[in-house]
């Protein structure tokens, strides 16, 4: 299964403090939807305020980017700058 990583300290109010997580899905969408499933809340915070990076490429719009069973995904807080 794919395994994820949470970066940053934002969205781990939602997990109590877990950083790591194993997640069957295929697309970044259903692994997204997963993780809400189970943290209610967190979906949204990824959604609003993070970016995610899949097997060390960082994607603008990941969504419907596939994943592997060995993918990893690292889910990093975005910077705000203007």
């Amino acid at each position: 299964m794919p395994r994820v990583i949470l970066a940053g300290m934002a969205a781990r109010r939602f997990t109590g403090g877990l950083t790591e997580f194993e997640v069957e899905a295929n697309t970044v969408r259903r692994m997204i939807t997963e993780l809400d499933r189970r943290f209610p809340g967190l979906g949204n915070q990824i959604d609003e305020g993070m970016a995610v990076a899949i097997d060390g490429e960082i994607y603008q719009d990941a969504y419907q980017a596939q994943l592997n069973p060995d993918s990893e995904i690292v889910l990093i807080p975005k910077i705000g700058g203007g």
